[in-house]
């Protein structure tokens, strides 16, 4: 018994030992110096510090479209990409790390002559022109295309070339370019350094609206209606000096629909737990927002992060109370099963039993008509031999202590049976006249 509890309780510490041991994760997140990788880099270094229950390992790539392919190729179990990006079946969001916007944008004066004016007003105005975009990812230009078709513009009819973050002024000496584009966050430093830039090289910044933009979310479910707020570029002069209709992208945290609902919840809770800290030391993290969860969305929520988000968690026992019970009724059948196996495996010796004991109840009869101690002696004998085999197959598992105790009803009433007799046996004998040793059975006389 106390080797089985021992077994018992190194069972239990061992399962809960391994329920609660850290949970790591792999996810993919780039370029280098990217905000990507540093916000990432913060978050494994904050659920590490707080002993959180899943952590991470940072995975640097050259950028989002390497990042999905580690993910399709299960290198890693998480990746940072934009919702545009062509991602792997299966693929659902664990959280929204930003939103980007589309900046549209052209110079006020046309190339270098300070007295030529731009005639470009709106986007419609970009047939037969040439577009800059900020940014090597072939996703940008993708995007730039549906912008144009859903504006009425030929896509084909317009020139675009891209242009790294490093070449922005090479960019803007080429007075060929008409208009420029980027994509990122609304508070971009690299937008606002190049509209800046702009505007010294080639005059105030017109910025270009995307009017249709709520029709571009509706065919295209992946893209969004945003607006740019005012001054968001900068305060003074205010650029843009009003809000600005334009299309939006979610930056996510991506997950296979594969991974553990109940990993994924804990990562989301931890996610939206450290956020409030970390933006003090990491503005960037306060952009963190719930992922879409509506079972319609064009990438939904993981069904983890969903249930968090939505207050559905489900407790330890609402996971595993099936498989506990599931285990208690396989033990069950299977103690049952081993008696059953048992019983028939020591069925010869379980029948011994049986005609042991109906030897004995039939012994209790006969011993009331000897009238020998020797044969009393003889029963007692092979009685004893009875009760030795019994407890033998007792001990081989073969009888229960419930026919151990009947069998000991049998044999005390066994025993009573002999005292009684050998009592009346002694009675009887001593009633008869005893000889003395030299006296003569003939009376003198």
């Amino acid at each position: 018994m106390l080797a089985a509890g021992l077994l018992l309780v190194g069972a239990i510490v061992s399962a809960f030992l391994l329920i609660m041991r850290p949970t790591t994760l792999k996810i993919a997140v780039g370029p280098a110096g990217s905000s990507d990788l540093n916000l990432i880099q913060a978050l494994a270094r904050k659920f590490a510090q707080d002993q959180s229950p899943v952590r991470l390992v940072v995975i640097p790539t050259a950028g989002p479209v390497d990042s999905i392919a580690a993910l399709r190729a299960h290198r890693v179990d998480l990746a940072v990409a934009r919702s545009d990006e062509e991602m792997p079946d299966g693929t659902e969001s664990v959280a929204i790390l930003r939103k980007n916007v589309v900046v549209l944008w052209t110079p006020s004066r046309k190339g270098s002559k300070k007295g030529a004016k731009s005639k470009i007003k709106g986007i419609g105005d970009l047939a037969g022109r040439r577009i800059a975009v900020v940014g090597k990812a072939q996703i940008d230009i993708k995007l730039l295309r549906v912008i144009l078709a859903e504006s009425g513009v030929d896509p084909d009819k317009v020139t675009v070339a891209q242009f790294g973050t490093d070449q922005v002024a090479e960019m803007l000496h080429d007075t060929a370019i008409d208009a420029f584009m980027t994509v990122g966050p609304a508070d971009s430093k690299i937008t606002a350094e190049a509209i800046a830039a702009t505007a010294r090289a080639r005059g105030e910044p017109v910025f270009l609206p995307i009017d249709v933009s709520e029709a571009i979310a509706t065919r295209h479910p992946l893209y969004e209606s945003e607006e740019i707020p005012a001054s968001s570029f900068s305060s003074s002069p205010a650029r843009p000096d009003d809000t600005v209709e334009t299309v939006g992208i979610n930056h996510l945290m991506v997950a296979p629909k594969s991974l553990s609902e109940t990993t994924v919840g804990a990562l989301t809770r931890q996610l939206f737990a450290a956020r409030p800290s970390l933006a003090r030391e990491l503005p960037s993290a306060a952009k963190i927002t719930k992922p879409d969860t509506d079972k319609d969305a064009a990438l939904p929520a993981h069904p983890g992060a969903a249930a968090y988000i939505d207050g559905n968690e489900r407790t330890f026992m609402d996971n595993y109370s099936d498989y506990i019970w599931g285990a208690v009724l396989l033990v069950s059948v299977l103690g049952s099963g081993a008696a059953g196996l048992r019983h028939y495996v020591k069925r010869d010796e379980r029948r011994l039993y049986v005609l042991h004991r109906e030897k004995l109840l039939a012994a209790i009869a006969l011993v009331r008509q000897i009238n020998s101690i020797d044969e009393l002696d003889a029963m007692q004998r092979e009685a004893d031999d009875f009760l030795r085999e019994t407890l033998e197959s007792y001990d081989d598992g073969a009888i229960e202590p419930s026919d151990l105790a009947a069998y000991g009803l049998a044999l005390e009433q066994f025993h009573n049976a002999v005292v009684d007799r050998r009592t009346a046996i002694g009675a009887s004998t001593g009633n008869l006249p005893r000889m003395r040793v030299g006296q003569s059975m003939i009376k003198p006389g």
